[in-house]
C-alpha cells in the first residue's frame, strides 16, 4: 500500500463521511464513478458554537442524500441557512434547486443560471453566515464559472473540481481553458505561500494535507503533458483523438473521453501561442 505522505498533496485515506477540519465536515454522496471518484462531497460547513451552516455543492438530485445533508446538519444543532456552488456539473450542482426547497435557502453561484435569489458570486466576495467567514476566489479552467472558497480560521481552500484528492481533473474545451486554469492554479498556489492554506477540501477525493505540494503537482502533470502533446502534434498526430490514443495510452480508456476535453483545450492554447 502506498504511504499517503508520500502521495501529492498527502491525501488524508479513504473518503467518509464525516468532520475534516474544525469547521468543515464532509457528506458523500452516493454517485461514485471513473469520473467522480468515490462520489461527491458535499461539505457542510460552519463556525463552532453556531446554529448555521453552509452547504458547499449539494451534489446530484438524490433525495437520499440531499435529506441526509439536512440530517446531518440537524444532528450537530445546525440550520441550513445558504447553498453555495462551486460550478455548474450535475454531479455538484443537480440537487440545488430540490436542496433549496427542502432548507429553504438561497443558492449563491458565479452562474446566473444556477442562482435561486438575487445575490451570484464573484471575486473579493466574502460569505459571512453565523460567524463563518468564506473568501470567494475565481478558478476558471476546469469550466468557466469554476469558484474555490477560502476558509482562513481553518487554513483550507475548497476547490470542487480544480483540484481533485486523488489524481488530476479534466479542462472540459471549449467551456474550459486551459490558460485560464493555470493562472487559477498559480492563484492558489498564491493562498499556501501567502495566506498559510494547508488544507484542500476537494470536491470528490480524500482531503489533501499538503495544499502546496498539490498544487505544485498539478502545475508539473500540466506543464508535462502539455510537451507531451506538442511533441504528438510535431510527429503527426493532428486530431484530438490521435494525441489522446499516443499520449494517453497507459490510462484507461473509459477515461478518453474526458481526456480528449483536456487534450482539445491543450491543442487551442498551442495554437493561440503558435506552437501547434
Amino acid at each position: 500500500m502506498s504511504d499517503a505522505a508520500a502521495l501529492p498533496g498527502q491525501p488524508r485515506g479513504l473518503v467518509v463521511s464525516g468532520p475534516a477540519t474544525a469547521r468543515a465536515v464532509n457528506v458523500l454522496a452516493p454517485n461514485p464513478s471513473a469520473m467522480t471518484l468515490d462520489g461527491t462531497n458535499t461539505w457542510l460547513l460552519s463556525e463552532p458554537g453556531s446554529d448555521l451552516a453552509v452547504v458547499v455543492d449539494p451534489g446530484p438530485l438524490d433525495e437520499d442524500h440531499l435529506r441526509h445533508v439536512v440530517e446531518t446538519a440537524e444532528k450537530l444543532g445546525k440550520r441550513v441557512a445558504l447553498t453555495l456552488l462551486t460550478h455548474g456539473h450535475p454531479d455538484h450542482a443537480e440537487g440545488a434547486g430540490r436542496f433549496a426547497e427542502l432548507t429553504r435557502t438561497a443558492v449563491r453561484a458565479l452562474d446566473p443560471a444556477l442562482r435561486l435569489g438575487d445575490e451570484g458570486l464573484g471575486a473579493g466576495d466574502v460569505v459571512a453566515v453565523g460567524g463563518l467567514e468564506l473568501r470567494v476566489v475565481p478558478t476558471p479552467g476546469h469550466t468557466s464559472d469554476s469558484l474555490s472558497f477560502h476558509l482562513p480560521a481553518d487554513r483550507a481552500v475548497l476547490t470542487g473540481d480544480t483540484i481533485l484528492g486523488r489524481g488530476t481533473t479534466m479542462v472540459a474545451h471549449p467551456d474550459g481553458r486551459l490558460g485560464d486554469y493555470l493562472d487559477s492554479l498559480r492563484r492558489l498556489r498564491s493562498l499556501t505561500v501567502d495566506d498559510g492554506v494547508h488544507t484542500v477540501l476537494p470536491g470528490h477525493g480524500p482531503v489533501l494535507e499538503d495544499a502546496q505540494g498539490a498544487v505544485e503537482f498539478y502545475l508539473a502533470h500540466r506543464a508535462n503533458r502539455l510537451a507531451q502533446v506538442e511533441t504528438a502534434v510535431e510527429s503527426g498526430h493532428r486530431t484530438a483523438a490521435e494525441v489522446v490514443a499516443h499520449v494517453y495510452a497507459d490510462v484507461d480508456r473509459s477515461l478518453w473521453p474526458a481526456a480528449e476535453l483536456s487534450v482539445r483545450a491543450q491543442l487551442e492554447y498551442l495554437r493561440e501561442r503558435g506552437l501547434g
